[in-house]
């Protein structure tokens, strides 16, 4: 295992559930799996978890690897080969061996097994850096409580540092909007304004993004970006402000805009995100209604969310998988009855709104190879989804289909996500540049003042 520039990175189980093919990011470095990591993907890929699949796929990798390399070679290190680059190699570190050779924890519990197995490799491989990397907190801790030299997070899949910096979707200019203005070169098209303006003052600026002030009438969103100008369509705050959708009218120009980019037969797909109680869910089916059945633009309605514990608990309810859903999905059903609150039977207009929408509850493990068309698909509760899982959901989507994706990154359910890796995260940097989606987080929380108090003060 050569030079001592070169580091070895020791992997922990969270790792290869988080990301199955991490072994191949550490391109001239040396990868070392714990026996015990190889122990607890086993016990795991026969579980009915969400993440069994994703140790399977990792099990899949390594077996890839080692197939033709002798018990000598497995434990030395062999190269990994999967790109031309790649100089590192891999090896499998036989834990259960070492509790005599460090005195770090005495009992045999896998995590326990692992920080000796880094301690024995810090001892043995000195000068080389030994660094544990894990998704765990707590294991971070206590490895550094044990003495192991360098721990670290698993980054390779994380595109920003800090959620604060994620793109909002709208930008803000202070004062009024065309004070800031100098040059200005508007145009009439198709009954519609468009306004182009030097790119400068608008950055960053991506296409489909909101433009607002703080003291006119004024709101518009970006249609084009070239390298020193940008065009804006002007979309009229008023006009905006008093767009319906199946009876719903927004209550600030946050869902304004939302509202606008549901409603909007270009946009492919739309990125929600907010606090609870922003108006995400009520927003999204209040326009799938109107568009479905009012405008005949879809032929059914797909909701579906990430069931965090589905494999374990979605056997024992009884009925069909739509019924089997229906806990999870409590949320769309609320926001269906403050729908029809009004009407003379709400539970006769639902019926009848399900049948005429046609509207679907799905769970997402079952949405793999499916291929989906003319359909307006809500895929709700997003910040508990890996970038996998949604890639699996997006890549389904065929033609004459919306996809709608909502989320609250204060709300991860996930043992395995970070706001910052979760997939909705991923999502929004990664559809910034694309024209086909627009991305809008919802400021201020319009569920009840009580809501917003809590949000605000707990």
């Amino acid at each position: 295992m050569g030079d001592t520039d070169r580091k070895i990175f020791v992997l922990d189980t969270n790792i290869l559930l988080h990301e199955p093919l991490a072994i191949y990011s550490f391109k001239e470095h040396d990868v070392v799996i714990p026996m015990t990591v190889l122990e607890e993907l086993d016990r795991i890929k026969d579980s009915k978890r969400d993440v069994a699949r994703d140790a399977r796929v990792a099990i899949r990798a390594l077996e890839a690897m080692f197939k033709d390399a002798t018990p000598d070679e497995i434990s030395e290190g062999i190269p990994i080969h999967k790109e031309q680059d790649a100089t590192g190699s891999i090896a499998i570190l036989a834990d259960f061996e070492l509790q005599e050779t460090v005195k770090a924890f005495a009992d045999k519990a896998g995590d326990n097994r692992i920080l000796n197995g880094v301690l024995y490799l810090q001892n043995k491989r000195a000068p080389r850096e030994v660094i544990l990397v894990t998704k765990d907190i707590n294991m971070r801790l206590r490895a550094k409580g044990a003495g192991v030299r360098f721990v670290e997070d698993y980054r390779s899949d994380q595109l920003i540092d800090d959620v604060q910096y994620l793109t909002k979707g709208f930008q803000q200019v202070e004062g009024d909007f065309w004070s800031n203005i100098d040059e200005v070169e508007s145009r009439n098209l198709a009954g519609r304004t468009y306004h182009t303006l030097a790119r400068d003052p608008f950055e960053p600026t991506y296409i489909n993004q909101y433009v607002i002030d703080e003291e006119s009438d004024f709101a518009g969103r970006v249609e084009e970006i070239d390298s020193d100008k940008i065009t804006i369509k002007d979309l009229s705050r008023e006009r905006m402000m008093h767009r319906r959708a199946w009876d719903i009218t927004p209550k600030n120009i946050y869902q304004g805009m939302a509202l606008d980019a549901l409603l909007d037969p270009d946009i492919d797909l739309v990125i929600l995100t907010g606090a609870a109680g922003s108006g995400k869910t009520l927003l999204a089916m209040a326009s799938a209604l109107e568009q479905t059945i009012e405008k005949g633009m879809f032929d059914k309605i797909i909701v579906t969310r990430n069931t965090p514990d589905i494999g374990e608990s979605i056997g024992f309810l009884p009925g069909s998988e739509e019924e089997k859903m229906l806990p999870w999905l409590a949320a769309i059903t609320d926001t269906l009855e403050a729908l029809h609150k009004n009407d003379h039977c709400t539970e006769g207009s639902l019926k009848y709104i399900c049948d005429k929408a046609n509207i679907q509850f799905k769970s997402i493990n079952f949405m793999r190879g499916r291929s989906i068309q003319n359909a307006f698909v809500l895929l709700d509760e997003c910040q508990n989804l890996t970038a996998s899982q949604i890639k699996t959901i997006i890549t389904r989507c065929g033609e004459g289909t919306k996809i709608v994706c909502s989320g609250n990154l204060a709300q991860i359910d996930s043992h395995y996500l970070t706001p910052v890796t979760s997939g909705l995260t991923y999502m929004v940097e990664r559809f910034k540049n694309f024209e086909g989606s627009a991305n809008l987080h919802l400021n201020g929380v319009v569920r009840s003042r009580l809501a917003e108090f809590a949000e605000e003060n707990l």
